[in-house]
């Protein structure tokens, strides 16, 4: 047991924060009705009034560590060229609500709602990895008017129960929870197994139960609501419209989560806009561990080349 001080979770965490600082992102919290509150780190506020208008670039983070941790690979690199958005989904971080709604659709009813809404955002580009293309899936589709282009990462948004089953098989688990979820360290081994071509094996156990402690533990009921409110991987169908937007799928070549042959089906579901970038030596965290070559394939989608 870490005093905070020492605590190697709460020291990156604290880096992590500087970083943000560092590119422009200040952390910001906002109600976006009488229920639900929202933070997200964003652009200052008040911006210089002599800058040029930047286009927006919202970044919506897996299950897991909320949106910086996720994300810190790509947010210094867009934040000069883009207004970047990264928001922590409701029960994640400082983020909310007394509704009882815990669908993937609420989530993105509530990002939905903060950045037209709350900030004005006319038109933007939104980033989901995991859990959080599900909800970036339903922005799209939503407010197809405001977002476009579309990114999935690593999101198998057309899973079906067979593939919960065999995710199961693989993780040598019971229930999804006893991985997502993790409350040991054994526990969180096999998920950065499941989500990293090579993990960090070398780690000793007590920093797995520092981040554990720090990262996993907050608002534990919720987030087990939220794994049984999600609507996909629920039966053998696959019940996903077409998107009008463009959109790019990144997908780590060896993704032990959602396998790489549901990038490929997903390509086909999706609509005639789509491109499937694969990323080689990688898994289900390829904006972490290829960090260089998803910025450039991002850059060059959302650049229109």
């Amino acid at each position: 047991m870490f005093p905070s001080c020492l605590s190697p979770t709460s020291l990156y965490g604290g880096f992590l924060r500087v970083c943000l600082s560092a590119a422009g992102l200040t952390s910001q919290t906002i109600d976006i009705d009488d229920e639900t509150t929202i933070h997200f780190w964003g652009p200052n506020p008040k911006p210089n009034s002599k800058s040029p208008p930047k286009p927006t670039l919202v970044l919506i983070h897996g299950f897991g560590p909320h949106g910086v941790w996720q994300w810190r690979s790509q947010i210094a690199v867009f934040a000069r060229d883009y207004n970047v958005y990264v928001p922590s989904l409701v029960f994640f971080g400082r983020s909310t609500t007394k509704s009882s709604d815990r669908s993937e659709v609420f989530q993105a009813k509530c990002i939905g709602k903060l950045l037209v809404e709350k900030l004005g955002v006319e038109k933007f580009s939104v980033v989901g990895t995991s859990y959080g293309g599900f909800v970036a899936y339903h922005i799209a589709r939503m407010w197809a008017e405001r977002v476009e282009k579309v990114v999935v990462a690593s999101s198998g948004i057309n899973m079906n129960k067979k593939d919960s089953d065999d995710l199961l098989k693989r993780a040598n688990a019971e229930k999804v929870e006893e991985f997502l979820l993790p409350t040991t360290a054994g526990q969180l081994r096999t998920l950065i197994s499941l989500c990293m071509f090579r993990g960090p094996s070398y780690l000793p156990d007590f920093v797995f139960n520092d981040f554990i402690k720090k990262l996993y533990r907050e608002n534990r009921k919720e987030k087990l609501e939220l794994l049984k409110g999600l609507s996909f991987g629920k039966d053998n169908t696959v019940n996903i419209s077409p998107l009008q937007q463009d959109v790019l799928i990144i997908w780590g070549e060896n993704d032990q989560i959602f396998l790489l042959e549901r990038a490929t089906e997903l390509k086909e579901l999706l609509g005639k806009k789509v491109r499937l970038e694969v990323i080689k030596s990688a898994s289900h965290l390829p904006q972490f561990e290829k960090g260089y070559k998803f910025n450039n394939i991002l850059k060059h989608f959302l650049n229109g080349s």
